[in-house]
C-alpha cells in the first residue's frame, strides 16, 4: 500500500511539473496535423520477477492521443489491451490499461523518452487478484510516422496474490495524422 501511495505521489508531482513547463511556453490552441495524432501500435514483452513464474511472454496493442503542447512534449491519453500467454498449469489473462503519457522529443527525428502512468484493470483472472496502479517508462527512436522503443511495464496491485506483474518490452506505434 505504501508503494502506490508513493508511486500517486510521483505521478502527480511529474504531471504538474510537466503541466508548468507547457504553460511556460507559446501554446497553439487549434488541433492540427501539426501538433496533434493518434498513435496505435503493437508490443511483445518477456515477464521478469514473480509474474516470470506464470507467463511465458506478453503480447499488447495500444492506442494514444496525442497533443505536442510544445515544440519537445508531447502529452496524451494512453489504452489498450496486452495478453499474458501462461506457462503450463498456469491460466490466461489480460489487464486494459487507462493513463496518461508525457514524452520529451529533444528534436523533430531521434530518441525520446518517456511514461506512461494510470490504472491497469485485470481480465479473465480469479486467481491472480485486481488490477493495480502502473508506470511505463520507455526510450525509443521516433520520426514522423512511426517511433520504435523499448520499455518496462509495472503493474503495483493492492492484493498481491499473484503478485505484481512486471515485463521488459519492446514495442512500435504508427502515427496516424489528423486532416
Amino acid at each position: 500500500m505504501k508503494r502506490i501511495h508513493i508511486l500517486a505521489v510521483i505521478c502527480i508531482v511529474v504531471f504538474a511539473g510537466l503541466a508548468s513547463v507547457s504553460h511556460a511556453q507559446p501554446r497553439t490552441t487549434e488541433i492540427t496535423r501539426r501538433n496533434s495524432w493518434i498513435k496505435v501500435g503493437l508490443n511483445a514483452g518477456l515477464p521478469i520477477a514473480r509474474l516470470a513464474d506464470q507467463a511465458a511472454f506478453t503480447l499488447g496493442a495500444e492506442v494514444k492521443g496525442q497533443l505536442m503542447s510544445t515544440p519537445n512534449w508531447g502529452l496524451g491519453i494512453t489504452s489498450g489491451y496486452t495478453h499474458y500467454f501462461p506457462k503450463e498449469a498456469a491460466e490466461n489473462f489480460g489487464s486494459i490499461p487507462a493513463g496518461l503519457f508525457a514524452r520529451y522529443y529533444p528534436a523533430k527525428r531521434g530518441f525520446f523518452i518517456g511514461t506512461d502512468l494510470g490504472y491497469s484493470f485485470q481480465t479473465g483472472s480469479h486467481l491472480n487478484g485486481n488490477g493495480g496502479m502502473y508506470v511505463r517508462p520507455q526510450i525509443g527512436y521516433h520520426n514522423r510516422l512511426w517511433n520504435l522503443f523499448g520499455f518496462y511495464n509495472g503493474i503495483f496491485r493492492k492484493e498481491t496474490n499473484g503478485g505484481h506483474l512486471q515485463y521488459l518490452g519492446i514495442g512500435t506505434t504508427f502515427n496516424i495524422l489528423f486532416d
